[in-house]
């Protein structure tokens, strides 16, 4: 059984760590604790216990060291072709195109990964508690919470391992929407009611 730890980080919020469920924890912050119902923290739990059945943080380190390769390899291959004198100028080119754009292809991967096991922890952990709609009601009162001008969480580099977006609701495009860590709360939602029909027959209006 994983282990427990409450966190004084000033949001609500939650995350789950370790490479494989022997090493693993499950962290809740204070705010989320004095926030959330007894059903809302059963669905926040069971979403974190889901990202480490699911090994996702083994998934997600693997894809930022691969993304960190790449960048590494594509600015190798940009000094490679800088300091070799026989090239004509076309090596060196194509380096710097493949340096401009392959490590952000990479990120852009590496971001959908992370938008995906979100949406596989909301399954899992719902299918789980057999209730859905718990953990789509828990989602919204912590998006709020971090929304608030109480939150002082500037970890940005953190900012996909916890639950819902650390720093709260962002307008998103389709366009910015790629760069974002989390899938939109209203995305998320919607596929738990989904779910919730699937499982208990409760149908909602879309």
């Amino acid at each position: 059984m994983p282990e427990v730890g409450i966190s004084e980080v000033n949001m609500p919020n939650a995350f789950a760590t370790g490479r494989n469920p022997k090493n693993a924890a499950v962290v809740a912050t204070r705010p989320l604790l004095n926030l959330l119902s007894d059903d809302e923290l059963e669905g926040v739990l069971a979403h974190e216990l889901s990202h480490i059945k699911n090994r996702d943080i083994l998934v997600m380190s693997a894809a930022a060291a691969m993304a960190s390769m790449i960048s590494f390899v594509t600015r190798m291959a940009v000094w490679g072709s800088l300091f070799n004198s026989r090239d004509n100028g076309a090596g060196l080119l194509i380096a710097i195109i493949a340096d401009l754009t392959l490590p952000l292809a990479a990120m852009l991967v590496q971001l959908g990964i992370s938008r995906n096991r979100e949406y596989l922890a909301d399954e899992s952990g719902a299918r789980l508690t057999g209730k859905p709609m718990n953990l789509a009601s828990a989602l919204v009162r912590l998006e709020t919470g971090c929304s608030s001008r109480s939150n002082d969480y500037s970890n940005a580099s953190n900012a996909s391992m916890w639950i819902t977006n650390p720093f709260g609701k962002k307008s998103t495009s389709i366009f910015t929407s790629l760069f974002r860590t989390h899938p939109s709360t209203e995305e998320r939602i919607e596929r738990l009611k989904m779910l919730d029909e699937e499982l208990n027959g409760v149908r909602h209006i879309y």
